[in-house]
């Protein structure tokens, strides 16, 4: 297929399989059967035979095309698209196998591969398991901190939204004990940043209404409980009123989520200050989104729920809302 050629094909959209040990494969099938299917070129990048042994398992009747050159080879919509990528061991159903690591690490590299072609701009990701990649010996924190090393980006910002509200995180994986000395005026400037290019780029939403968390409980009570408010967070925030943007705060954390409605998104300083609340809200529609990336990157809002493998009670409803908050600027 010729490169003019390609420029009339649907968009490209590269989701990766996740662990194979976990639910990752299996929500995968079911975009078989996905509107997106039709829509786009939807491409699961992962095994092609453990992807066929785990439709087997759950008696799904899935036919599957395996691509060799995105670029070339034609994709049909009415089977599982696959990119096959090896799996060194198949027999790990709810038990991860450290000999997989390389294999999860290399379906999202062919992803990366793919958009930094400009092949594609959507990666979605299914749920991986970080343990094992650091056992493997990989340092490993995450998707997010992956992403922006391989597209050298310094900032991103993961952000979790549900069909309720959208919370973006100042810092992501760190030791509770490391948090504070991140908490500077340099990373709160950046965060902002991003935050307010994404929401103007893929929300169409120029002046994002922002609310900013304090970091100690009740924002610091006045410097009585931690002076980080006083010092770094608010006038960082008075900064960018004078701009004439609209963020606001620092609000306790503890009572900010009961008025998410007056905000697009709310800003918490740490991964355990806001995602309980998005979890507990909407736990099967999330999404986690990064946002800073040259290209649109989205994922499940949960594990790979070893204990569900195999047994078919497995929802993709999260898989589905990753897809449509990430197809969501293509489709205004």
């Amino acid at each position: 297929m010729s490169k003019s050629a390609m420029i009339d094909q649907p968009s490209l959209i590269c989701v990766t399989s996740g662990e194979p040990a976990g639910i990752g494969p299996e929500i995968c099938l079911d975009l078989a059967n996905s509107s997106y299917n039709n829509d786009y070129r939807l491409l699961i990048i992962g095994d092609i035979e453990l992807l066929k042994n785990r439709a087997a398992l759950l008696n799904k009747v899935i036919e599957f095309n395996q691509i060799k050159d995105p670029e070339q080879d034609d994709f049909d919509p009415q089977k599982l698209n696959v990119l096959h990528t090896a799996c060194l061991k198949h027999d790990c159903l709810g038990i991860p196998d450290i000999s997989n690591a390389p294999y999860v690490l290399a379906t999202l590299d062919k992803a990366i591969e793919l958009c930094k072609k400009q092949l594609s701009k959507i990666i979605v990701t299914a749920p991986i398991n970080k343990d094992i990649i650091n056992q493997a010996g990989t340092k490993f924190s995450g998707h997010t901190e992956y992403f922006a090393e391989k597209f050298n980006i310094p900032k991103v910002v993961m952000m979790l939204s549900n069909q309720i509200l959208k919370v973006a995180l100042l810092t992501t994986h760190l030791p509770l004990k490391d948090i504070p000395a991140q908490i500077t005026s340099t990373n709160l400037e950046q965060a902002l940043n991003v935050i307010h290019q994404s929401f103007h780029e893929y929300f169409a939403i120029s002046q994002p209404r922002v609310a900013v968390c304090g970091l100690n409980p009740h924002a610091g009570e006045n410097g009585y409980l931690g002076r980080e408010e006083i010092e770094i967070i608010n006038p960082v925030i008075s900064s960018w009123q004078q701009r004439g943007y609209n963020v606001t705060g620092s609000f306790p954390a503890d009572t900010i989520f009961n008025r998410h409605a007056e905000f697009d998104v709310i800003l918490a300083m740490y991964h355990d200050q806001g995602l309980p609340v998005v979890k507990f809200s909407g736990f099967e529609h999330g999404v986690n989104t990064t946002l800073g990336l040259p290209i649109i990157r989205t994922s499940v809002d949960h594990g790979t729920a070893l204990d569900l493998a195999g047994s078919g009670r497995a929802s993709s409803s999260s898989l589905i809302a990753a897809l449509k908050v990430a197809t969501q600027k293509y489709s205004r």
